[in-house]
């Protein structure tokens, strides 16, 4: 179980720190994630200085160590604790795969964000569309994970 808790506080800590570093960014990070259009996307990225472009692709790589992070802990939790074992074999499997499906998306997002803030892209309206898909599934995955697992303590206390 140490390898759990480990992996949560990191993912936690790594969760935290980002919150903080971005928490500067007007309009926030979480808009530029559901820009579902080039304009939108471009509007966001252009009310930001130059350093606060740079804070946001900056943010990127230590993105991509809390991705790592928090799928490893979904993985560890639904594998390595009893928090699941009061629900059906379909919903323990969900939730083992839950968190490294929302890296997955959390990846491609990320590819997608370093391409898209890199120059001017407005003539790939696909792209933006790609991309926003990637980060709302990864937010649904995130929710459904945490939904699931206050299901399951429910579940356990009765």
């Amino acid at each position: 179980m140490r390898t759990v808790w480990a992996s949560g506080v990191v993912a936690a800590a790594l969760f935290i720190g980002l919150s903080l570093y971005l928490a500067p960014l007007r309009p926030g990070a979480i808009a530029l994630q559901f820009a579902w259009q080039p304009q939108t996307f471009g509007a966001i990225v252009h009310l930001w200085p130059p350093e606060d472009l740079v804070r946001y692709r900056n943010h990127l790589v230590i993105d991509s160590v809390l991705l790592l992070a928090y799928a490893t802990f979904g993985w560890l939790l639904a594998t390595r604790s009893g928090v699941f074992l009061s629900l059906a074999p379909a919903a323990r499997l969900f939730a083992r795969l839950c968190l490294p499906l929302a890296a997955l998306f959390d990846a491609a997002e990320n590819a997608f964000h370093w391409w898209l803030t890199e120059v001017p892209r407005f003539d790939t309206p696909s792209t933006y569309v790609l991309s926003t898909t990637c980060s709302t599934l990864k937010w649904i995955l995130l929710i459904g994970f945490g939904a699931l697992v206050l299901y399951a303590l429910a579940r356990a206390e009765d």
